[in-house]
């Protein structure tokens, strides 16, 4: 019920402030399961992406959207969930069965799920490796994958910017992936990578973007960390400069 109430309240909103367009609608099917696989470019792909899907989607998104404190806290988990989005804890192991059962579980009601395959959102605009996740739900579910690459969604909320900027946003749909020749291969590595990169090639070729064979969770980590050497290499040795006052007291 919330989520049809804010789609029909911010789709006039949106589509007079952001001009969103969607390319290839045709490709996600009318009725039945599928999954929706995209790039994650910025916080608010996850809205618009519903927006431009006429059917209700419902995403995987990390747990911390749902476990804020306070009433942004809370304000921010209600709207998640308005939007049909389930908290999944992504840190791995029985983490990960979690997040499988719970995306299985949409797929099996005959609905859409939206997955960004990357985990999370592309720390500089390229596209980065994708998790084998994906492919797992896939096997297990038999449905159909559609390939889907958002576009502008970065340029009006980079990472840096806690609210959005005008500008267009769009969404193109490539043509459903057919991985029903892996059936029964859900425990093979390979065939899980396999099909994973087979799907981030389509996301590509629909992005544009340039593709790095990272995980964008290790670069975001790498980038925090060389972030805060620097900034503890920039910052004066205060500590030091008052010890060295108190052992050598300056003459007034």
């Amino acid at each position: 019920m919330l989520y049809s109430t804010l789609k029909v309240v911010l789709t006039p909103v949106l589509g007079v402030s952001y001009r969103p367009w969607a390319k290839g609608l045709e490709h996600v099917p009318d009725d039945g399961a599928v999954i929706i696989a995209s790039n994650h470019q910025s916080f608010i792909d996850s809205v618009f992406l519903p927006l431009l899907v006429p059917r209700k989607m419902t995403f995987l998104a990390k747990s911390d959207y749902f476990t804020g404190r306070g009433i942004k806290g809370r304000a921010t988990a209600a709207f998640f969930r308005g939007i049909g989005q389930l908290p999944i804890d992504r840190s791995g192991g029985r983490a990960s069965e979690s997040a499988l059962g719970a995306g299985l579980k949409v797929l099996r009601r005959g609905d859409v799920l939206g997955i960004y395959p990357e985990g999370t959102r592309s720390p500089d605009g390229r596209l980065y490796k994708g998790h084998t996740g994906v492919a797992r739900i896939a096997l297990e579910s038999n449905v159909p994958v559609v390939p889907a690459a958002i576009f502008g969604t970065r340029e009006i909320q980079p990472p840096e910017r806690k609210m959005p900027k005008l500008g267009p946003v769009g969404v193109e749909f490539g043509q459903p992936l057919d991985f029903s020749r892996y059936e029964g291969m859900g425990n093979d590595r390979y065939v899980l990578r396999a099909m994973t990169d087979e799907l981030m090639y389509a996301i590509m070729k629909l992005s544009g973007q340039e593709y790095v064979d990272q995980y964008a969770g290790v670069v975001k980590k790498e980038l925090e960390a060389a972030r805060k050497a620097e900034k503890k290499e920039l910052e004066p040795p205060l500590r030091h400069q008052l010890e060295d006052d108190e052992a050598h007291p300056r003459a007034s």
